[in-house]
């Protein structure tokens, strides 16, 4: 295993850890799979960071092996009403996916930047947890007391499900959000019209 290799894990190992300490409900999965020796790492299908500006946030990750999925969107972006995001991947480890609000006009309504400017874009807005059974993932975490920003977007059997926890708050305003994640046929996307509605969702529904 390369030099590289090795910091490009540890980095997502400490950006997981990191979203541990402020995510109640990603604690509670991570206690019951430690006991397994699973632990929650393995199953983050991607971890997401706010910030103001894409290009300059990625270049942690590019340093480390990780590199631009040209393919996602046109022109190699995601784009939504008021932000978009580019993602990147390294074979092995969670897709980072980075985003911003538009510059000028068009990205006043976004929510990312008020975020960042409260946050910082050195901590992780969300993880995404892979999972079998979106449902039965969704049952077992309201019966452990952690609400949900909305129903799961996506049809049975589709490419892919998506749901968000209530955000967890910190001085008063939504932090982080868990986002439990169900894919089929191989598709490794994004859909932007549900992410969208995810994001707008999780502003608005904070747990506290």
């Amino acid at each position: 295993m390369s030099r590289k290799t090795d910091q490009a894990e540890t980095v997502i190992e400490r950006y997981v850890h990191q979203f541990l300490e402020n995510n109640k409900a990603a604690r509670l999965i991570e206690g019951d799979l430690k006991k397994t020796g699973i632990g929650l790492r393995p199953l983050v299908d991607h971890i997401t960071v706010r910030t103001l500006n894409v290009n300059r946030r990625a270049q942690e990750f590019i340093k480390l092996g990780f590199q631009w999925d040209k393919a996602m969107g046109r022109k190699g972006s995601i784009e939504y009403d008021d932000w978009w995001a580019k993602v990147y991947r390294r074979p092995g480890l969670p897709a980072i996916f980075i985003d911003q609000a538009f510059a000028g006009k068009k990205g006043t309504t976004s929510i990312i930047p008020p975020w960042v400017r409260r946050f910082s874009d050195q901590v992780l807005h969300h993880i995404a947890l892979l999972v079998d059974d979106i449902e039965q993932a969704v049952t077992v975490l309201k019966e452990k007391g952690i609400p949900f920003a909305g129903s799961i977007v996506g049809e049975r059997g589709s490419d892919l499900r998506q749901v968000f926890t209530a955000a967890d708050t910190k001085r008063g305003h939504p932090f982080t959000v868990l986002e439990i994640i169900e894919r089929h046929r191989g598709y490794t996307g994004f859909q932007p019209p549900q992410a969208d509605s995810l994001m707008k969702a999780s502003a608005l529904t904070a747990r506290k």
